[in-house]
C-alpha cells in the first residue's frame, strides 16, 4: 500500500492514481482509500463515502474508491491492473469526480442521493455524467476518452456493458464539446 498525506492506495497502481489525483489538488487533504474488491456489480470502480463519516461535517468525511479485481471480456476474466495505463487514469479521474460531487452535499442529501442512485435510472445518468464532466473540466478529457473508447471499441467487451456506457455516461462527442468549451474559456 502507498500513502500520501491523506490517501491510501495499492502500490501497483500508484502511477495511475497519482496522475489522476494531480488533476484534483483540492482533494489533497481529503481522506480517500482506494482498495481492491473481489467484484463490483455492473461496474469496474465505485466511489462512495464512508458511512460512519456521514455523521461528521463535510470537511471531515472519508471516502472509498473500490476497484474490482477483475473484469469480464467475452466471458473471460481479466485483471483490472492489466488495463492500459491511460484507461485506468481516466477511470480514477471519473471516480474522483464523484468524490468532488459528494463533497458539496450534506450528509442527508448524500443518503438520499444513494437511495435515488439505487432506484432511479435517470438519477444514475445524472450522477455518472456529472462525474465525467468534473473530470473533463479539470483537463482529463483525453483520459476519459481513452476509457470510453477502450470500452466502446473493444470488440470483445459484452454489448450490455457497452449499452450501459452509452446510456449513463457522456459520449465521446459530448466529451469533445466540453474540451472545446474549456479551450475557448482559457
Amino acid at each position: 500500500m502507498s500513502t500520501s498525506i491523506k490517501h491510501i492506495f495499492p502500490e501497483i497502481l500508484s502511477k495511475e492514481i497519482n496522475k489522476a489525483f494531480s488533476y484534483y489538488p483540492e482533494l489533497n487533504k481529503t481522506p480517500i482509500e482506494i482498495k481492491f474488491k473481489e467484484e463490483i456489480k455492473k461496474s469496474t470502480m465505485q466511489a462512495q463515502p464512508d458511512f460512519g463519516s456521514l455523521l461528521k461535517s463535510k470537511k471531515h468525511r472519508k471516502y472509498y474508491i473500490y476497484i474490482s479485481k477483475t473484469f469480464k471480456i467475452s466471458d473471460r476474466k481479466f485483471k483490472t491492473i492489466d488495463l492500459p495505463s491511460d484507461v485506468l487514469i481516466g477511470w480514477f479521474g471519473h471516480e474522483l469526480g464523484h468524490i468532488i460531487d459528494y463533497q458539496h452535499r450534506s450528509s442527508l442529501n448524500l443518503v438520499w442521493f444513494g437511495i435515488r442512485y439505487l432506484l432511479l435510472e435517470n438519477h444514475i445518468v445524472e450522477a455518472e455524467r456529472m462525474a465525467d464532466t468534473y473530470a473533463v473540466k479539470r483537463g482529463m478529457g483525453e483520459y476519459i476518452l481513452e476509457t470510453k473508447n477502450f470500452i466502446l471499441n473493444h470488440a470483445d467487451i459484452d454489448d450490455s456493458y457497452k449499452l450501459r456506457m452509452k446510456k449513463f455516461y457522456l459520449s465521446p462527442e459530448e466529451i469533445m464539446n466540453i474540451v472545446a468549451e474549456n479551450d475557448t474559456e482559457s
